[in-house]
């Protein structure tokens, strides 16, 4: 197996290079992580962008949850896309849900008309989803799709872990909706990455992992540096 991806959340330059310091291979790009991570300034992508030379996924979500919201709501999420694909963002993350659970195809279609030719993360809105495999099937043919963020469960890695394997199994058959690059985050800590790698996953997210001090303080390199240095084993 190639050498694992480590994704780590960054909010600022400062986060960015102390986790490409400590061995990131990519970055998801966020802001207000009290509510898990919203749509970033364009000024904050520039910045981080000048700061290192490694991937940088951008989250596009315009509040706490797994819905676009309204018409407004979802206008103005597609005027932020637009000003950060000018600046040069050409990697993103999104992922929305109707009321019942289905993924919502019209929001997520919206979106994918501004960054067509973009690869992109469907994240976490999965594990909420009321049929994760129809799902996949509903968004497996949508362009640019490379990567679900995943923890196989709402409640975390603990709890997902035999979905993590059988749908990583389901990928390594070729299953139709399965060939999307499972990305494990979500409570996910140091411990489950031996079982995980030995079902073949190979995309690790961390967050909170990377800051020991907790997300009023920055990324911590060494902190990084002990996961790119466990996985790396």
């Amino acid at each position: 197996m190639s050498r694992p991806i480590l994704e780590v959340i960054a909010l600022t330059a400062e986060d960015a290079i102390a986790a490409r310091a400590g061995g990131a291979d990519r970055l998801e790009l966020v802001t207000d992580m009290a509510a898990e991570g919203l749509t970033p300034a364009r000024e904050t992508f520039a910045a981080v962008r000048a700061a290192v030379d490694i991937p940088i996924r951008v989250m596009l979500r315009p509040a706490g949850g797994f819905s676009a919201g309204d018409a407004r709501t979802l206008d103005a999420l597609r005027a932020q896309a637009q000003l950060l694909r000018a600046e040069g963002a050409d990697e993103f993350v999104l992922g929305f849900l109707d009321e019942a659970g289905q993924p919502d195809l019209t929001a997520i279609g919206a979106l994918l008309d501004v960054i067509y030719g973009c690869r992109w993360t469907f994240h976490r809105a999965i594990d909420r989803a009321s049929d994760r495999g129809g799902l996949r099937k509903a968004l497996a043919e949508l362009p640019g799709l490379d990567t679900y963020l995943t923890a196989g469960a709402s409640s975390g890695v603990d709890a997902g872990l035999a979905v993590l394997r059988t749908e990583a199994a389901r990928s390594a058959a070729g299953e139709p909706g399965y060939g999307a690059r499972i990305l494990v985050g979500g409570g996910l800590r140091l411990e489950h990455t031996a079982q995980l790698r030995t079902a073949r996953i190979d995309a690790f997210h961390i967050g909170g992992a990377a800051r020991p001090h907790g997300w009023d303080a920055p990324v911590d390199a060494n902190a990084v540096r002990v996961w790119r240095t466990a996985l790396s084993c």
